[in-house]
């Protein structure tokens, strides 16, 4: 064989052998191409397998509600704690659950007047009462709901509270002069206080001198000057003391809670309006840390509840004071009389007497000339704008009203 014919057969054989490798790795990498696709396929069917189970449910935890824990100054059975829980139950619907109101009565934690020191001390969170129960630390207490008349109605001083000047003036005497760890806000313009129950009818300032009446705050100063002895006692004492004869008369605030606590039972006459208490507004009390500590969203649910309870609580006591008044009347036997205007001039002639004495004190003064100038201008407009409603009334319902 020539060396010609060699080459050739060495590079036949060369060729042979590479068309077999080659198709072997053909061979082989279709084999490993179809194990993955079918590995692939497998892994696929697996994972919609797994997605068509029933997945369990994500588990969100909420956090904890912050509670507040808040007393209020009145027995359990009183009106003004339904009033207390219509503010709780739109703090916790509008805070969607975050913030929780644990409501207590009088007594719960502390007495009635000594709520201010246990929500500044941090023995309360929060309190619902009025300032004037805590006007035996500060005699200025009482111009923020039951000072003198100077003509306006709780409503014309609530609005002098939010748009006059009053809630800086209250804060001053609270957190600077007072030095309590206090915040404080005012709600639901109370309708004048009655004159208050007595034994026999009384229309001649002669008649009521010499009683022994229950009032509170500047008021007691107001009947002192008029004449009576005055003894200030939370509403939970009033009919007891009564009953044993340490009082002879009394005022508290309105038809249902009186009706509630049975002053129908120890007296049968009733005397609606006067001037002793006649601008009075529920005092929100909250310790000034617990407030700072709370989320801005939460801290401005509690202050704006407090405009919207003083809404829904005018309805219910609109409702509920004028029901009461008429079964006081038709059920319980009670003379429902007005104070007479001898009364009235003498309760406003008693505050001429009692405002210079007032006046001796700087902060009292400030407060005053800021009340009386709100009055001046903001009455003014009331009284000229005010259509006569009594006269309205009696056109439609005449003969009811007999004064």
């Amino acid at each position: 064989m020539s060396e010609d014919k060699q080459i050739t057969a060495a590079d036949e054989t060369r060729e042979s052998a590479d068309k077999s490798r080659r198709k072997f790795l053909t061979i082989g990498l279709a084999a490993t191409a179809g194990a993955m696709l079918a590995s692939c396929g497998k892994e696929e069917d697996k994972e919609k397998k797994e997605a068509a189970k029933p997945q369990a449910p994500a588990v969100v935890t909420k956090p904890a509600p912050k509670v507040i824990k808040m007393q209020t100054s009145w027995p359990a059975s009183d009106i003004w704690m339904d009033f207390a829980r219509q503010y709780v139950e739109r703090v916790e619907k509008m805070s969607g659950g975050r913030l929780r109101i644990d409501l207590l009565p009088a007594g719960a934690v502390v007495k009635a007047f000594q709520v201010m020191d246990a929500v500044s001390d941090g023995a309360l969170d929060a309190a619902h009462s009025v300032c004037v129960y805590w006007y035996g630390k500060n005699k200025a207490a009482s111009l923020f709901g039951t000072g003198p008349v100077f003509g306006g109605s709780a409503t014309t001083m609530l609005a002098w509270f939010n748009a006059g000047g009053g809630r800086e003036l209250y804060r001053e005497l609270t957190q600077d002069i007072m030095k309590l760890n206090v915040v404080g806000l005012l709600g639901f313009p109370m309708f004048a206080q009655p004159f208050g129950w007595f034994k026999t009818e009384v229309t001649k300032v002669d008649q009521i001198k010499g009683l022994k009446y229950r009032t509170v705050g500047l008021a007691a100063d107001l009947m002192q000057k008029m004449g009576m002895s005055v003894a200030q006692l939370p509403g939970g004492e009033i009919v007891p003391a009564m009953e044993r004869g340490v009082i002879d008369a009394f005022e508290f605030n309105n038809p249902s809670s009186d009706r509630r606590f049975g002053a129908q039972d120890v007296a049968k006459n009733y005397y609606l309006s006067s001037y002793h208490q006649a601008s009075e507004s529920f005092e929100f009390l909250f310790n000034k840390d617990v407030m700072e500590d709370l989320d801005p969203d939460l801290r401005a649910i509690l202050e704006h509840s407090v405009e919207a309870a003083s809404t829904s609580n005018t309805a219910m006591a609109m409702d509920n004071y004028s029901k009461d008044l008429l079964e006081l009347q038709t059920k319980e036997g009670v003379k429902v009389h007005r104070t007479s205007k001898e009364i009235l001039d003498a309760e406003l002639k008693a505050w001429d007497e009692l405002i210079p004495e007032l006046e001796k004190d700087a902060f009292i003064k400030k407060v005053l000339d800021s009340q009386r100038a709100w009055v001046d201008r903001v009455v003014f407009y009331e009284l000229m704008n005010a259509p006569d409603y009594e006269l309205a009334y009696n056109h439609y319902f005449p003969g009811k009203l007999k004064l």
